[in-house]
């Protein structure tokens, strides 16, 4: 995503996994990524919102440490596996989307 010239005011480390079966075998690739949240604007490694486009946050956590990330958007609930509290990522969002005026 281009947005190398916006300053990013959080972020969140989510993982994706990537099943393939070869030969009757199945493996498991797993990537690292990140959601960025900037000032007008929340980034993935696939997708870009735009903050007026983003309902909610919400974090569901596990008893292991890991919990769901869900992006609550006008384009449906987009969902990230991440091994920390997002609590900082969601007040930050917060922060902005009270101080700012989107119509919903």
């Amino acid at each position: 995503m281009n947005e190398q010239n916006k300053t990013v005011i959080h972020s969140v480390t989510y993982r994706s996994v990537e099943r393939t079966i070869d030969w009757f075998v199945q493996k498991q690739h797993q990537t690292i990524h990140h959601i960025y949240l900037y000032s007008d604007t929340i980034t993935t490694s696939k997708h870009i919102f735009q903050l007026d486009h983003v309902h909610d946050i919400s974090y569901k956590p596990f008893s292991g440490g890991t919990g769901l990330f869900y992006l609550h958007t006008n384009q449906g609930v987009f969902t990230y596996d991440i091994d920390m509290n997002p609590k900082e990522f969601i007040r930050e969002y917060k922060n902005l989307r009270d101080g700012h005026s989107f119509l919903y």
